[in-house]
């Protein structure tokens, strides 16, 4: 039995400005659906662009025909573009975390013993703290039962679209509300390019480095984003321990990655972009390999 949904919408776009509609009936796959996926679906089927918040309102499950059938999009040719630190023994990614250290575990000339002649094998063994290199956040770095990075389908970390905002250091440190808005960024991964990366392993790298102010996060955070990355020492200003922008975004389950680079590479749009981690239980952060794909 075919199933269409009844209901009215408010979508407010992130340059000013609302549409509302009542009485809205769409096709559904399914019994159900929830309100985020009804947003999505409406504002892609609108071609909506600049979208922000979208309430959805009324909801009504009908049992009615099928009207007509999603159109399927096709993918081109594509380039990698790596947006990752190198992670090397020793590397100091936050001061007052232990540096790793990277050694044999089973070294060339010890595993002569087990193997034919000419026939030799490494392995290594690491010691490092989660927060090393360029890594992913998930919401249980910041809360006790938020979920943990093995607790994440792959659709949250693989092939996000992406959209870049370039915010540069030399002319503003904070990055504000007004900063973010004006752009495309729902169910966006929203890369902020500041030019920080320069000074990556550095002295200069640990102090007065660019962040996110606690209302652009409540902002990306309202406009339903997926993940916000940085090229920054970290996201929040680190002059205030309650750290708001790691609250308020893993607080909605919205990842965060830190110590991105090579952001100047990417164009404004166009691209997707993925930083999956490996599937630790117990851990809330952990390095990635960052990295765009540009269509």
């Amino acid at each position: 039995m075919d199933r269409r949904v009844k209901f009215d919408f408010e979508i407010y776009f992130t340059n000013g400005g609302n549409i509302k509609g009542e009485d809205f009936r769409l096709d559904i796959e399914g019994d159900t659906i929830s309100d985020k996926a009804l947003a999505d679906y409406i504002i892609a089927d609108l071609r909506l662009l600049m979208v922000g918040e979208a309430k959805i309102l009324n909801k009504e499950i009908l049992t009615e025909p099928h009207k007509r059938k999603p159109i399927k999009e096709q993918s081109g040719s594509s380039v990698l573009i790596d947006l990752s630190h190198t992670i090397t023994a020793g590397l100091v990614t936050y001061k007052g975390l232990p540096a790793p250290v990277i050694c044999d575990y089973l070294s060339r000339e010890d595993s002569k013993q087990f193997y034919a002649p000419g026939t030799t094998f490494q392995i290594g063994k690491i010691e490092m703290v989660t927060n090393t290199g360029t890594y992913i956040d998930c919401p249980f770095h910041r809360f006790e039962d938020g979920k943990d990075v093995s607790e994440f389908g792959l659709e949250r970390f693989a092939d996000l679209e992406g959209v870049v905002i370039r915010v540069p250091y030399t002319e503003s440190q904070a990055i504000t509300r007004e900063h973010v808005q004006n752009y495309e960024i729902r169910n966006r991964a929203v890369l902020l390019h500041t030019g920080w990366d320069a000074h990556w392993n550095t002295e200069k790298y640990y102090e007065g480095h660019p962040y996110v102010t606690r209302e652009a996060a409540e902002f990306l955070r309202d406009c339903a984003v997926k993940l916000v990355g940085i090229d920054s020492h970290n996201i929040d200003d680190t002059r205030d321990k309650e750290r708001p922008v790691h609250t308020t975004l893993l607080g909605a389950e919205i990842l965060i990655v830190e110590h991105l680079c090579n952001l100047y590479t990417l164009p404004a749009d166009g691209f997707t972009f993925s930083a999956v981690p490996p599937k630790f239980k117990g851990v809330g952060t952990f390095p990635v390999r960052a990295m765009a794909r540009i269509r």
